[in-house]
């Protein structure tokens, strides 16, 4: 067998005869090469919002190939998809008169976000303004903004010097965020953060918290960017999670579910406030990807917008979180685990050991989940039926009794 690929995330020197070779889906069901099925407990990586095997994307994509498969909007071209994909993800933020940059994967929509909050910052006449506070248990992707960005320690470390002029505040602790604009508030760019941290673990913010980092910014002029990579596209039961919790950022980075991952496809949400200070006549915004506007990309998006609001996908979410709590309080009731949390169709489970055997012993049973520290997380794709959220309860009651 094959030894030349390298997967993320994993020991460079384990054998690729050691991984699941998962060769199809359908729905929230896998099928690996021995035909043994796995419910997908994460939708893939927190993204496969309307589920596998959808012929309405299929089709769109395939569509889009035999029309126009590539080609770039650098001045001075543009394609249809890209700009109705623009228009339709603008719509549903909470920033709708905004305008929308294209890329490829969150860690590019991460990286853009920061360029073009110091950028703005820069252009105000704030050349002072760099700083960027990030929040402890933040994921940003792993470019080098994001690697920078992230408040999980081990994801630093390892790669040398990073980008300079960050600073990290404890999870959840507005008076300490304070603290600190209070001392740096003149030079502080903006404030990074997932409405719900995702991959560090599913925190809900305290109640208050996200609304006194939008309080704290307004008052020093600084940008508040959400990272909307796994919150967006319904995931917590709004469209943005922005609109969950009631608080309205400058800048909103999104991925993952916006075209729950049939074509790889990211951007940026600016706000108008923002674009006015990068609209000025003979400027030239010297950022961007091969891949922005990429037609087929756009073309999933379109469809998978289409697809979540036709089939009710954004209240599908909080109706998998009300059966997932009930799942939940019986666990709680009978001693199998210590505490939840989370909102939408994203959830945490508190087993009170390491969650890396309780995972390995949910994937032997057919149900695949994340572990994270002490916690199994739970992201299905939003059209997960009832019967397959009892599967994964009893399961994880399974395992852990």
């Amino acid at each position: 067998m094959s030894h030349a690929l390298m997967h993320p995330f994993s020991e460079v020197g384990k054998s690729e005869a050691d991984y699941i070779n998962i060769v199809s889906a359908k729905d929230s069901t896998l099928v690996d090469a021995n035909g043994k099925t796995y419910l997908d407990g994460m939708a893939s990586l927190w993204y496969c919002q309307v589920g596998h095997g959808r012929q309405e994307l299929i089709e769109a994509i395939t569509d889009q190939l035999n029309q126009l498969a590539t080609y770039n909007i650098f001045d001075p071209f543009t394609n249809d998809r890209a700009r109705e994909a623009a228009d339709l993800i603008a719509a549903k933020s909470p920033l709708s008169d905004g305008r929308v940059f294209l890329g490829c994967s969150g860690s590019e929509a991460v990286d853009t976000a920061l360029k073009l909050a110091r950028m703005v910052q820069q252009r105000r006449g704030h050349g002072e303004k760099q700083i960027i506070l990030r929040r402890t248990h933040g994921y940003h992707g792993t470019n080098f903004g994001g690697t920078t960005a992230q408040g999980l320690a081990p994801n630093r470390e390892g790669w040398g010097d990073l980008v300079p002029h960050f600073i990290e505040v404890p999870n959840d602790n507005i008076e300490e965020a304070s603290k600190i604009f209070a001392e740096h508030g003149d030079r502080i760019a903006a404030v990074i953060s997932e409405p719900v941290q995702g991959a560090g673990g599913v925190w809900p913010p305290e109640d208050g918290y996200l609304q006194g980092l939008r309080k704290l910014c307004d008052q020093h002029g600084s940008l508040l960017i959400f990272d909307e990579v796994i919150c967006g596209f319904g995931r917590t039961g709004s469209w943005f999670a922005s609109q969950t919790f009631g608080v309205t950022p400058d800048l909103i980075t999104f991925a993952k579910g916006v075209t729950s991952g049939y074509q790889p496809l990211s951007g940026v949400i600016v706000s108008s406030e923002v674009a006015d200070a990068l609209t000025e006549p003979g400027f030239l915004l010297r950022t961007g990807y091969t891949y922005s506007g990429h037609p087929c990309a756009a073309a999933a998006a379109v469809a998978n917008i289409n697809l979540i609001e036709s089939d009710g996908l954004v209240d599908r979410a909080n109706h998998i979180g009300k059966k997932t709590v009930e799942g939940f309080d019986a666990l709680v009731a009978d001693g199998v685990i210590k505490s939840y949390r989370g909102v939408g169709a994203i959830w945490a489970a508190d087993v009170g050991r390491d969650s890396a055997e309780v995972k390995m012993a949910m994937l032997e049973k057919g149900v695949f989940c994340r572990g994270v520290g002490e916690s199994i997380v739970w992201c299905p794709p939003l059209i997960m039926t009832d019967e397959e959220i009892g599967t994964f309860i009893e399961v994880l009651h399974a395992v852990l009794s």
